[in-house]
């Protein structure tokens, strides 16, 4: 009879599910190349609106002091950058495509399997104002977090999540899906409670930057948390085991 091997048998369990890990890296890798094209795209007109219409012969909402990749849009500045709207565009509609079905398969199955309310729904204990000013004073020291929180979010970290997945996703593909024609003629209800294409984006560049504002704090909390051993667990989904 074959014996067990007792590292087998110690194996620690899941932190990470295998719908997790692989929905995490492919919306990464979606979404850093919509942030890059999204850039580009920008940088052919620098310029946001309120409202249905907006050209540079219209009053801006504000503007991005960078050089444009058009001469035709006054930026300031006595040259252009070379154009890349070309390809930015096609590569953004690519990505946004990826990133909308992986996140459409990753609700559905966090859904059914129970992760939303496992891991990310917070307990009406942590929703109290003595625990999220607690949790949000570790944050601003850049506390370490302890051992046993490898296996659980924080009140904060809940919160965020559910924001991000349920408020910002959603709002920035409705903003993304409002800048297209076909989509605008096929519902323009959608586009009109925005206030219009060249406020939905304005409110999408908006929500970009939320996001990525959601990004760096997740990756300093990451740094902070332990780098090696957190990206190992969104790749192996298990958490390293404390040294005896």
């Amino acid at each position: 009879m074959i014996g067990t091997n007792p590292q087998m048998a110690e194996k620690p369990p899941l932190r990470h599910t295998s719908l997790v890990r692989i929905t995490h890296w492919l919306m990464t890798i979606a979404f850093v190349a919509l942030l890059l094209t999204g850039l580009e795209i920008v940088v052919s007109h620098p310029r946001f609106y309120w409202g249905e219409v907006g050209n540079v012969n219209t009053p801006t909402l504000f503007k991005i002091p960078v050089p444009a990749s058009r001469s035709m849009v006054p930026t300031g500045y006595g040259y252009t950058l070379p154009d890349q709207n070309g390809w930015s565009r096609y590569l953004h509609f690519q990505s946004a495509w990826l990133l909308v079905l992986v996140g459409l398969v990753y609700v559905a199955v966090g859904f059914l399997n129970g992760h939303f309310r496992r891991s990310l729904l917070p307990s009406l204990a942590d929703l109290s104002p003595g625990s999220l000013a607690k949790s949000f004073a570790e944050h601003l020291r850049f506390r370490r977090p302890a051992e046993e929180e490898a296996w659980s979010y924080n009140a904060l970290q809940r919160l965020a999540y559910l924001v991000v997945i349920f408020l910002l996703f959603p709002m920035i593909i409705w903003t993304g899906l409002a800048m297209s024609p076909s989509f605008v003629s096929a519902v323009p209800s959608a586009v009109n409670v925005l206030g219009g294409q060249q406020s939905a984006r304005t409110l999408h560049f908006a929500l970009t930057c939320a996001l990525v504002l959601f990004l760096l704090v997740h990756v300093v909390m990451v740094i902070v948390a332990g780098f090696r051993s957190r990206t190992k667990a969104m790749i192996t989904g298990r958490v390293r085991e404390q040294a005896e």
